[in-house]
């Protein structure tokens, strides 16, 4: 039995080695076309050019949508590192926006939840900050888009509670990001009028969306060697290397929740343990 096993032990190892020659050669022909075409030459940003250089067009989203630009400028810090990350550099995406099932662009790979997850590339940032609105234009969020375009606390909090993130953390680093650079600055405020048409249009876009919702916003579901699909019954089993805060991730759903599904009272999980995911 000992002979079948190496064999299989060598073909997964194999396997593996393969996907991962294959994540790099994506990966370097993403960065050799990116160095192309900025001449190998590449803008470098501290926090304050970063902002100079994207609050126009998140001020226009805040305009057409009602996030927040303090929100979306805090966002894209905290995501790309202002803007210096390898994904933000190579693949213009400030948002860390993973491909779904109906994303028809190029791909970017690098570990996150899982190894090798993929991330959507951008033809340029801009597009990058109107996927992010795009992202946020759906029902778990919908209620977000009724303050204020103004009220950063209250979309902070918001996100928070809708799942944006599972860091406990996460509404007071966005609002520490914002009153340390003084984003609030390029939030404005909106009469009653401007925002009911804001909203009809916001709503109508969020209703088109609901059919569409889980291939339009759930990442390719790329499970690590050995992983078990989610089975039908709505059920996923821990393998080795799991936390609470992958699966949660994975599965698009808030750690709460996940806790709630399996009434859980601690973050502890274990090899084989199965999993209501939704």
């Amino acid at each position: 039995m000992k002979i079948p096993y190496i064999y299989f032990a060598l073909f997964v190892l194999l396997a593996s080695s393969c996907s991962t020659r294959k994540y790099v050669k994506n990966n370097k022909q993403i960065e050799k076309a990116s160095n192309k075409a900025n001449n190998n030459t590449y803008k470098s940003y501290n926090t304050l050019s970063y902002i100079d250089e994207f609050k126009g067009v998140a001020v226009e989203e805040m305009n057409a949508y009602g996030i927040p630009a303090s929100i979306t400028l805090a966002q894209g810090i905290l995501e790309s590192g202002s803007g210096n990350s390898d994904l933000a550099k190579y693949a213009n995406n400030h948002f860390g926006i993973k491909c779904t099932s109906d994303w028809k662009g190029k791909n970017y790979f690098r570990d996150d939840d899982q190894k090798n997850d993929c991330f959507r590339v951008y033809k340029d940032a801009r597009e990058s900050f109107k996927d992010h609105s795009a992202f946020l234009k759906r029902k778990r969020y919908s209620a977000l888009f009724e303050l204020d375009k103004n009220d950063y606390k209250s979309w902070a909090l918001g996100l928070k509670q809708a799942g944006y993130a599972t860091n406990p953390k996460y509404p007071d680093l966005l609002i520490n990001t914002i009153e340390k650079y003084q984003l609030y600055q390029y939030d404005q405020s909106e009469t009653e009028k401007q925002k009911i048409a804001r909203e009809d249009k916001v709503f109508t876009e969020i209703n088109q969306n609901i059919p569409q919702e889980k291939v339009k916003f759930t990442p390719v579901d790329t499970p690590p060697p050995g992983a078990k699909p989610i089975l039908a019954d709505g059920t996923y089993t821990v393998i080795k290397g799991d936390t609470l805060y992958n699966i949660a991730k994975r599965f698009n759903i808030s750690i709460d929740d996940l806790k709630t599904l399996n009434n859980m009272t601690t973050d502890a999980i274990k090899l084989g343990q199965v999993l209501k995911v939704k």
